[in-house]
This record gives structure tokens, C-alpha cells and sequence, in this order.
């Protein structure tokens, strides 16, 4: 009898008849003969709900009692959960953080796990109980509640899959696994079977929603099958995602995702001497800025300046901001300019590896649309281009078509990207 973690999403228990389809998921894998960890995200809109309600009280509340708000939201949902299953006739139980022991660092709103106690969990598993477990949260060494941040219930699932050497961790949402693309951009988008962690883990950076990065880091370095599935469709085994050493590849692109969330920034004319890159992207760290892509030019021969453009999410707008007055005390330069018309446009294949010509590919299939390039990104299996928002759907389709990750026809296909 192995042990399997199964994480349901808020959709999944929007109300009481999804929590009661869900209760039917657990029995259904319990009745597989496998010991079954449940964790629950919040019901629905209740997080975005609760984070209203905050700020109709303070519009700089405490990261302390914001925790202590948004954990309240998860053990509804495990609460339901549990007497769902046990109206069904099987034995279940609800845990929050503390009652586990699910230890983290002393961040509030944005801990990590350092540790997981198990006696708990395993007492009730060798009682023959189905264990459901609050999602997001944890608990400090001297008893402060504490969150996980973006992703938090998934990094909980997993993390709990890695500490009790579960044989596979299923996430469950409203989408019936991992595709090529997103299918509301290209209805002809493929579903995978199977994915690796690293492509996995570059789609989720990339813009690709399913996974977030942090739940699929720990499920690499833990070594932790994932699923992702449908809450609605239980028969369906969604998408496997495991090491690219298991893997037999046969695409050099396996996904391609949009990410219209960023803005970016460009530093005009800054002084060309040792030190100065250093400065500025100390400043950004000390004021939380997370920087994705960088590009310095080459210096001008006339003046000895160049320029350093650099992409954030547009949520953090604000916070640059806020530095913008010291960077340009600082680096002097003529102008910053931000520019929010922009999307990232990526492709993911761990087959790329040392196979010439995708970057060409890329490239030239974006030229022939007259879609300019304003920054590209590498690493090995992945390749990102920043173009104009206006252009976006339109670089999404013709890239799927030319890597064969769909079978849509691109001509006359204009538009931006949902939202």
C-alpha cells in the first residue's frame, strides 16, 4: 500500500457539490488500495475576498495579521472535505499547520518549509483515515502562523508528497492537464501525456499558469512524480511530469507560453564603467524587485554611455517607482523609460539541447510577420523574445504551428491574448 498526496484547488471546492465531487476523488483513490493525503486551497474567490476585506479596513495592513486572515480561508475547505467523506461512509480527518507540524522560516506572507513532522499524519494514515491537510500555511518554531506565498498549496502538496516518500503527487484543477499552449489562445492546442521537470519548470516561469515554479523546484529536487488532472474529469490521467532522464524525447519544442504580465524598463544612457550594472541591481534587490530579462548594449562610442533595459512584473511598477528618484541620483542617466506594451513570448523543449537552428526558427517565423524583437532571453531549453503586446496571439499561433505543437491554420489570426 503506497501513500498518494492529492491537492485540490479552490475551483475544486467552490461549493458544497464540488466538495462533495471531490470527497468522491479521495474515495475513489483510497479504494485503490493507497493511503490518501489531502490539501485543500481556500473555497473559491474566498483568498481575493478576504484580501478585500482587509483593505477596507487598512490599506497597509500587517504581513502578521494578513496571515493570520488568509489561513482561515483553507481550513473551511478541509473541514467541508472531511465531512463529506465521512457523510460517505469512509473515515477522515482535517488538520491544520500547527496540528501537522509544518515548520517554516519566519516570513510572514512569503515563508518557505524548512520542516514536516510525521507522527501525526502517520497515526491517522495507520488508523486507515483519509488525512486532509490546510494548504498555504505553516507555523513558525515559536507558534506564529506564517503563508507560502504565490502557489503556497501546491508547494504544501508537494513538500508533504517529498516527506512522506509518496508515490505520486496529483494536482487537481479545472484544467484537464499540461498543454502545448494556452487552449483558450489555441483551441488546437495539445495535451501532454508527459513532461519533464526542467520544461515544466520554464513553462511555469515563462507564463504557463498550471504549476507554480516553487511546487515544481521542490518536486525536482525531491524527486516527486506529479500529476495534473481535472477535478471534473477523474478518469482522465491529465499530464505525468517527471525527470527528462525518463523521458524519450522526440520534439526539440514541447510548449510554448505568453506572458503578458511585464513591463519593461530601459536606463538610457548610463555611464560605461565597472560598478555601474552593480548599483543599479542592487537598488532594485533592496526595494524586492525581481528582475527577469537584462540586456546591456554595447557602449556608444560617442559619450561612453549605454543603456540596461530590464523587464519586472507590472504589479511591481510601483515599488520601482519608488527608486526611480535614487537611481537617477545615482547613475544619472537621460531618461528612463517604461514600456507596458510588451509580451514575453517563450518555447520550452528539453529536446533543444544541442539541436541547431530552433533560435533561427523562432526568429525568422516572427520576421516574416513583421513582428519586431525587442529582448531575447536563452537558457538550454528555452527561448524568450519580447514583443508588442498587439502581437502576441499572433507570434502564440505561427510558433505552435512551426513547431508542430498544434494543428491550427495561422493565417488571419490577430488579436491580443485573453485575459
Amino acid at each position: 500500500m503506497g501513500i498518494v498526496v492529492q491537492k485540490f484547488g479552490g475551483t475544486s471546492v467552490a461549493d458544497s457539490e464540488k466538495i462533495k465531487n471531490v470527497a468522491d476523488a479521495v474515495i475513489k483513490e483510497k479504494l485503490n488500495g493507497n493511503k490518501v493525503i489531502v490539501v485543500v486551497s481556500a473555497m473559491g474567490h474566498t483568498t481575493d475576498n478576504l484580501i478585500k476585506l482587509s483593505k477596507e479596513i487598512t490599506s497597509t495592513p500587517l504581513d502578521r495579521e494578513m496571515d493570520m486572515l488568509l489561513s482561515t480561508g483553507e481550513q473551511v475547505s478541509m473541514s467541508l472535505l472531511a465531512m463529506a467523506i465521512n457523510e460517505k461512509g469512509h473515515k477522515a480527518v482535517s488538520l491544520n499547520a500547527m496540528q501537522v507540524g509544518i515548520l517554516t522560516e519566519p516570513n510572514h506572507c512569503r515563508a518557505r518549509i524548512v520542516d514536516i513532522k510525521q507522527e501525526r499524519v502517520k497515526r491517522h494514515l495507520d488508523n486507515g483515515e483519509i488525512v486532509i491537510i490546510a494548504g498555504f500555511q505553516g507555523i513558525t518554531t515559536d507558534g506564529e502562523i506564517t503563508t507560502l506565498g504565490r502557489g503556497g498549496s501546491d508547494t504544501s502538496a508537494v513538500a508533504l508528497a517529498a516527506a512522506f516518500k509518496a508515490d505520486r503527487c496529483d494536482i487537481y484543477s479545472d484544467v484537464e492537464g499540461v498543454y502545448t499552449t494556452d487552449p483558450r489562445v489555441v483551441p488546437t492546442a495539445q495535451k501532454l501525456e508527459v513532461i519533464s521537470y526542467e520544461e515544466m519548470l520554464e513553462l511555469a516561469r515563462v507564463g504557463a499558469n498550471v504549476l507554480h515554479p516553487r511546487s515544481v523546484e521542490t518536486a525536482k529536487l525531491c524527486d516527486v512524480p506529479m500529476g495534473v488532472r481535472s477535478s471534473f474529469k477523474l478518469d482522465d490521467l491529465g499530464t505525468l511530469i517527471i525527470g527528462v532522464d525518463k523521458m524519450e524525447l522526440h520534439k526539440p519544442v514541447t510548449g510554448l507560453a505568453c506572458d503578458s504580465s511585464q513591463v519593461r524598463i530601459v536606463i538610457c544612457d548610463v555611464p560605461d564603467k565597472p560598478g555601474n550594472a552593480g548599483k543599479l541591481f542592487t537598488l532594485l534587490a533592496n526595494c524586492g524587485l525581481s528582475v527577469d530579462m537584462i540586456i546591456q548594449s554595447y557602449a556608444r562610442s560617442m559619450g561612453n554611455t549605454n543603456d540596461i533595459a530590464f523587464t519586472i512584473d507590472k504589479n511591481d511598477v510601483p515599488k520601482f517607482d519608488k527608486v526611480a528618484p535614487e537611481i537617477k541620483s545615482i547613475m544619472n542617466p537621460s531618461n528612463i523609460h517604461i514600456d507596458e506594451d510588451i509580451a514575453k513570448v517563450s518555447i520550452v523543449g528539453a529536446g533543444m539541447i544541442d539541436r541547431p537552428g530552433i533560435a533561427a526558427t523562432m526568429f525568422e517565423t516572427l520576421a516574416k510577420l513583421g513582428i519586431n524583437i525587442k529582448m531575447i532571453s536563452t537558457s538550454e531549453i528555452k527561448i524568450s523574445c519580447l514583443v508588442e503586446k498587439c502581437h502576441a496571439k499572433e507570434a502564440v499561433v505561427a510558433l505552435c504551428n512551426v513547431f508542430e505543437l498544434d494543428g491550427a491554420d495561422i493565417a488571419d489570426v490577430k488579436g491580443d491574448l485573453p485575459v
